[in-house]
């Protein structure tokens, strides 16, 4: 994913210091996840196309003509006429900063943005900039303005992609797999699928992450976000209290590398993960050495939990892209 005002691209996590309410699962019982993004999201970058592209109930985002509005349209509780509505949007949204004018946004969220009305879509790329820039730092305040920018621009598939990651990011797995799959729908686009699985797991569906995990799109990511996908499906059979079938899903030449990126130590942290739950603890000790090893940022706990300091491993599923795998993974 990429940051809104700088276009660099975000962590599909990388070292946000994501609270462990806001991850999803992986293993028996610690949350985790894939890394979900080749692009495109707050700030932008490209959604590569068809192919590359917490429990905690979610809220109603109250999209004007879709799901019922927070006050007024389908399932409201009035009808409001235009600029009643404007004035009840304008109430709720949050204050933006002056110095964010919209113009930080990638180019391709600003041409998605194009069909608006020009204040309105001022107003609409100014809200997606800060909800990039506070999705560390205060989710809360990122997902408030994610989903201003829906309530004002609810037809625009990266808008929508936009109010699923924050949502996500708070916890609310409902209401993010609802966005995500309207984002999907509206740009073809499947690079939020580990995404979505983890939030079917997280909402107690690990058969629903299953079904995403085998669908032929998922077949079709990317190494690295197919990988993150397979950590989301082990999580899920450990769910399932099928052990031995989360061990054998991460398994696979991609823990075997000489230079690991990022996402390597996520697996390899997910690998020990389901190693100790099928009772393999001295190779679970060995794997999270070797995650350890392998994690500059510390995403991954390993360090922690090897020192006995932390005995709950957590994910990012928004982790970052920043590099592309270096190595093909090589056999053993």
């Amino acid at each position: 994913m990429r940051d809104a005002s700088s276009g660099r691209d975000r962590p599909s996590g990388g070292d946000r210091g994501r609270s462990e309410n806001e991850r999803p699962r992986t293993g028996g019982g610690p949350r985790s996840g894939g890394a979900p993004r080749t692009g495109g999201s707050y700030g932008g970058a490209s959604r590569g196309g068809p192919q590359g592209d917490r429990p905690s109930g979610g809220r109603p985002s109250g999209a004007p003509g879709e799901r019922g509005g927070r006050g007024g349209g389908p399932g409201g509780s009035g009808a409001r006429g235009p600029r009643s509505a404007e004035a009840s949007v304008r109430r709720v949204e949050p204050p933006l900063p002056d110095d964010v004018t919209g113009a930080e946004l990638d180019r391709d969220v600003r041409s998605d943005l194009l069909t608006l009305a020009k204040d309105n879509a001022v107003a609409v790329s100014r809200h997606l900039v800060m909800a990039g820039r506070l999705l560390d730092e205060d989710p809360e305040a990122a997902y408030a303005h994610a989903m201003a920018a829906q309530r004002r621009a609810g037809r625009i598939g990266s808008v929508r992609e936009a109010a699923g990651l924050a949502a996500y990011g708070i916890g609310a797995y409902d209401e993010a797999l609802r966005e995500l799959r309207t984002a999907r729908r509206l740009t073809g686009s499947d690079v939020h699928l580990p995404l979505m699985a983890d939030c079917e797991r997280a909402l107690g569906r690990p058969e629903k992450a299953l079904e995403l995990a085998a669908s032929p799109e998922a077949a079709r990511l990317d190494v690295q976000r197919q990988i993150e996908m397979r950590i989301v499906a082990s999580g899920a059979r450990t769910d399932m209290g099928q052990p031995d079938a989360a061990v054998v899903t991460l398994q696979g030449p991609e823990l075997s590398v000489r230079n690991p990126q990022p996402w390597h130590a996520r697996l390899m942290s997910a690998y020990a993960d389901a190693l100790a739950a099928a009772g393999r603890a001295e190779e679970a000790q060995t794997w999270l050495q070797r995650a350890e090893a392998a994690d500059r940022t510390g995403a991954t706990g390993a360090g922690a939990r090897l020192s006995g300091e932390e005995d709950v491993v957590v994910y990012d599923l928004l982790e970052d892209d920043d590099e592309a795998p270096a190595d093909r993974p090589s056999a053993g």
